[in-house]
């Protein structure tokens, strides 16, 4: 099996699929704009070959380059793990003639207002919501869609450029930061929790399913500094209140035509415990999500991602052992972090049950932290019992405390 993996090396997090790649046999051809010399040594052993581009979103330079790069060579697929890609590896398997989803289908996947026309159109829930592109629009989308609404690009990712706008004093307030966007998407605000549902998919059939709690839900994580993000995935998905989201998101696959890899999909259960749809892309969670699931059921999904994917096989087992909790971390205050409190006490606390600690440490300049949910850093624990990693997340997220100055 030889495989186009697109930026094999960025986001940090594509090293563990490149390696995935390789050790289920497939002959991994890299491309991105990253220097061969600044690969990773754990990317470079896992390469056969490497093509350095000028810009990986230059999807028609790159498509060229590719081309002439392979001319004389056969590669058997082309797949991309990081969301902005996702469609160039479409176009790069209709150009070398791949079965796969099309970019047609992948588009589905990425342009978020397209998205929720193609699931509606399947009979299943999906907030109202209008493709709005300049602020006659966004004006006239908020008349007919009600207050409160959000506001988020077609084709972002995660909640980066996502707002919740509650009557028209914010709308105003909102309009003047959308203007470098050239799309965006004015949907109704579903109220009620919200969790993913994610899948790696062979043919569009989960061969692997998880739900994760968002507390509290990602608009709020990403406007409110002084929270600490917490994450959770759910150790008995069997759960009657799960029943409606794991149907709609089987049949936002199928209405979707996903094909073979992961899906990351987000829903909303209302206090009248209806399922309603969020948004998914066809490509796995960020921010350390694929971390957490394989500590719920100790596997490999990065090995089993591509297992699927070339082979369309899923070998781990899926008997799901614990819940998964974790927390990321804000320093108060502004520069580098100077001083964490809490720590200790709550390692002692979690003991074995805590699997990651990963805080920037003292002298390390504090993240922007509306830039990346990775804040400065996170601890991870997780427990058979859903009570106690649900404390256990939450002493974390109130009891350690990071300043900076």
């Amino acid at each position: 099996m030889r495989v186009v993996f697109l930026s094999p090396s960025y986001p940090p997090e594509m090293v563990q699929y490149t390696r995935g790649l390789a050790e289920v046999g497939a002959t991994v051809y890299g491309v991105g704009d990253t220097h061969r010399s600044a690969l990773p040594p754990e990317v470079r052993a896992h390469l056969h070959d490497y093509l350095q581009v000028p810009r990986i979103m230059d999807e028609d330079d790159v498509i060229a380059r590719v081309s002439a790069w392979l001319r004389g060579r056969e590669v058997d697929n082309v797949l991309a793990n990081w969301e902005p890609l996702v469609i160039l590896a479409a176009r790069l398997r209709e150009r070398f003639g791949i079965p796969g989803m099309s970019a047609d289908t992948v588009r589905g996947f990425r342009d978020k207002q397209l998205m929720k026309e193609r699931v509606r159109a399947a009979g299943l829930r999906v907030p109202r919501s209008r493709r709005v592109r300049n602020e006659r629009e966004m004006r006239a989308a908020a008349e007919e869609i009600g207050f409160p609404l959000i506001l988020k690009p077609i084709a972002g990712a995660g909640s980066a450029d996502t707002y919740r706008v509650r009557d028209a004093r914010e709308l105003d307030e909102t309009i003047p930061k959308m203007r470098g966007i050239p799309e965006a998407s004015c949907e109704e605000y579903v109220e009620g929790e919200e969790f993913t549902f994610d899948t790696v998919s062979i043919g569009g059939v989960p061969a692997y399913e998880n739900i994760a709690a968002y507390l509290p839900k990602p608009i709020e994580m990403r406007s409110i500094e002084w929270i600490s993000p917490v994450i959770i995935t759910v150790r008995d998905m069997a759960q009657p209140r799960f029943a409606a989201g794991i149907e709609l998101g089987r049949n936002v696959l199928k209405a979707l035509g996903m094909g073979d890899g992961f899906t990351h999909m987000e829903w909303f259960l209302t206090p009248k415990g209806e399922a309603v749809f969020g948004e998914i892309g066809c490509r796995p969670g960020g921010a350390c999500l694929v971390d957490q699931m394989n500590y719920t059921g100790d596997i490999d999904l990065f090995r089993e991602w591509a297992r699927a994917a070339c082979w369309r096989r899923f070998e781990a087992p899926t008997a799901r052992k614990y819940n998964t909790g974790i927390v990321f971390k804000r320093a108060l205050g502004r520069g580098r972090i100077t001083r964490i409190e809490g720590l200790g006490a709550w390692l002692r606390d979690a003991g074995r049950w805590c699997v990651e600690e990963r805080l920037l440490r003292p002298g390390t300049h504090r993240r922007d932290w509306k830039q990346t949910l990775l804040s400065d850093g996170h601890v991870m624990v997780r427990h058979p019992d859903w009570d106690e990693a649900h404390r256990l997340s939450f002493a974390a997220a109130t009891g350690i405390k990071m300043y900076a100055e």
